[in-house]
């Protein structure tokens, strides 16, 4: 009996292995099409179309089913540590949609995916939440009962799914974790976007940090997101040192050689200030931007587009240019972390008062910490400004204007003003104004897209009276005062371009002819002197390059601002990461990828900024003299 119980046990144990096993390739298989599904709907979420998906999964020139592999191999790890099966997915399916989703609301607004730097400013995007559920109360009403029952349902599951999923033995859970562990490791390996990896390219995965949309497009939103993590590691470029600052030329007089005439410098950007009778098949009247129009100098070619704002500052303030930075990367949040060099520092430098403003709080896009590494004296924010009179939701052009002229008048040093507007911030909601003075007319437009256009353009024109207002003080006062004015981008607004013919989406192109990038990237400049006039011109002028017209214009030298930027602006009207656009119009495209030799003029610019964000400070004593007393140990 002993024995034949035995064979009994043994005949019936091959059968529950058997059983076991099938069970065990059933759930990784579920698991694989877990995965697969989970990709499919990110690359919907994430394009807003089914369009391309296919091919991205089934081209054996992209790396679909490899971010399906790697989906699957974070499932089953994960499942072992959880000690069920597909109760990681609970988690890693939500956190795989949501950034996809976010994305796609991204790009209705700006012309970039989002970046995992996007995360940086969440707190940004959460004050405007209130300006986006003014513009659309029962749109955000719905999305937030949505997120609350998606939450709610996510915590009932997993409640759930600890009670019925089948749970994973102690062999299945280390089986598990042997395989997918080394494999996971061995792909985390491969993202470093700044090195090459034959394995990676075998596998069709092509880090392109230089093409975001393209990026994204090729390997996919989960593999392009996870390649732009490590962007904020900066690297030095090649060359870079000692020898090669020390071979850069500085000015050709010397800095002390002119004086200056200690003009006063006020300096407005003008939150998306742009000029909306550039539209076709519409009709504005009157002109929203008599003030402006008149004294125009040129044109701002933005490097953004509907936001990233503080990007456009920082190459405004510092003469720096986002050209030498990981594409998407957020200076202000990510790079500002010790004294640099600015047009507050150089006119502190030289005597001056120097105060920033602007009427929103001081947190916002990290201006309380960057004012102050960017030398300026004090910061006049929404904390410690009187209550000013909104349009909106929004602090007026208007109030912010007399609440410079009031700092002015009480200032009787020469002063360096830097301003940021806020009334002309989207969402541009029908009845922000009791009254629109700017009468719009378009067979082109639907009503809705006509109503937007009108909320803006009365907008642009306080903005315009404003800056009459200022001018018209500065015309009075007995010591010269400089007044700059640019729109730091163009405006979000959606449809209306698309309907007007302006643009064939709601977002401007990163990459494309010099008219077309000029078409969509252009926003009003004025460069004004109460005793010289409007400074004519200029043409088109990258943000980068102000500091030099401003140094230029109050009557001073510097081996930097006039001297490395005024060798660069007899070549370069425009300097963007894409393409230098010379005099005359001559593009450069992919200057900076072509693998073409770059112009030393930019080499030099591009080793100096280095030098004083992340590098050893060699150039310091030479071409940023006023920081000497404001860094510990600057090389020599």
């Amino acid at each position: 009996m002993p024995v034949a119980n035995s064979v009994l046990s043994q005949e019936g144990a091959a059968p529950r292995e058997r059983t076991a096993a099938l069970r065990a390739a059933g759930r990784m298989f579920n698991t694989l099409v877990l995965a697969l599904v989970t990709v499919i709907l990110t690359e919907w979420l994430a394009r807003g179309t089914l369009s391309g998906i296919a091919e991205y999964l089934l081209s054996p020139t992209r790396p679909g089913m490899v971010a399906v592999l790697v989906l699957f191999l974070l499932f089953i790890a994960a499942d072992s540590l959880f000690g069920r099966a597909h109760q990681s997915a609970l988690i890693l399916v939500p956190v795989a949609l949501l950034p996809a989703f976010l994305s796609m609301q991204k790009q209705q607004y700006l012309s970039d995916p989002l970046y995992p730097s996007d995360m940086l400013f969440g707190r940004q995007i959460g004050e405007l939440v209130p300006v986006m559920f003014a513009a659309r109360p029962f749109a955000s009403i719905g999305l937030v009962a949505g997120v609350l029952a998606l939450l709610v349902l996510l915590g009932y599951l997993l409640v759930l799914g600890r009670r019925h999923l089948p749970a994973l033995s102690p062999l299945s859970k280390l089986v598990r974790l042997v395989v997918a562990l080394p494999l996971i490791g061995g792909f985390l390996s491969l993202m470093d976007p700044n090195s090459f990896s034959y394995i990676r390219d075998r596998l069709n995965i092509v880090p392109m940090m230089w093409d975001q949309q393209e990026n994204y497009r090729h390997n996919g939103f989960l593999l392009a997101f996870a390649f732009n993590v490590p962007m904020a590691n900066v690297q030095a470029p090649h060359g870079y040192g000692a020898d090669a600052i020390a071979d850069i030329a500085p000015e050709r007089l010397p800095a002390n050689f002119f004086a200056g005439r200690d003009a006063d410098v006020i300096m407005v950007m003008s939150e998306s200030l742009w000029d909306p009778t550039r539209l076709g098949n519409t009709t504005l009247s009157p002109d929203p931007m008599p003030t402006i129009r008149k004294n125009a100098s040129g044109n701002m070619f933005s490097p953004e587009f509907g936001g990233m704002t503080a990007n456009v500052e920082f190459e405004a303030l510092t003469g720096f240019s986002n050209a030498f930075l990981p594409y998407g990367s957020i200076p202000y949040q990510q790079y500002v972390r010790r004294p640099l060099p600015s047009l507050a520092t150089f006119f502190a430098s030289k005597g001056y008062v120097t105060r920033a403003f602007h009427p929103f709080q001081s947190w916002f896009w990290n201006r309380a910490n960057v004012y102050q590494s960017l030398g300026f004296q004090s910061f006049k924010s929404e904390e410690n400004m009187p209550v000013m009179d909104k349009r909106g939701i929004f602090a007026s052009d208007e109030a912010l204007t007399k609440e410079i002229i009031r700092n002015a008048d009480s200032t009787k040093e020469p002063f360096f003003f830097f301003a940021v507007t806020l009334q002309g911030h989207g969402p541009y909601e029908r009845n922000r104004y009791a009254k629109n003075t700017i009468d719009v007319r378009s067979a082109a437009l639907k009503s809705q897209s006509r109503d937007s256009l009108a909320t803006y353009a009365q907008g642009v024109r306080e903005a315009d009276d404003s800056l009459k207002s200022l001018m018209d003080w500065a015309k009075k006062r007995r010591r010269e005062t400089i007044i700059v004015l640019f729109g730091d981008h163009l405006p979000p607004l959606g449809t209306v371009y698309t309907e007007a013919g302006y643009m064939p989406d709601v977002v401007a192109t990163r990459k494309a002819s010099v008219s077309v990038m000029k078409q969509e990237h252009e926003t009003p400049l004025v460069v004004w002197s109460s005793k010289r006039g409007v400074q004519k011109d200029l043409g088109s002028v990258s943000p980068s390059q102000l500091p030099y017209y401003i140094v230029r214009l109050a009557g001073y030298r510097h081996p930097f601002y006039t001297g490395v930027l005024g060798r660069l602006n007899e070549r370069y009207a425009i300097i963007d990461r894409h393409q230098l656009i010379g005099r005359n119009d001559r593009p450069s495209p992919d200057w900076a990828t072509s693998g073409a030799p770059i112009d030393p003029l930019i080499q030099d610019y591009r080793y100096l900024q280095h030098d004083q964000m992340f590098g050893e400070g060699f150039g310091t004593q030479r071409f940023f003299p006023e920081q000497l007393e404001r860094v510990d140990t600057p090389a020599s």
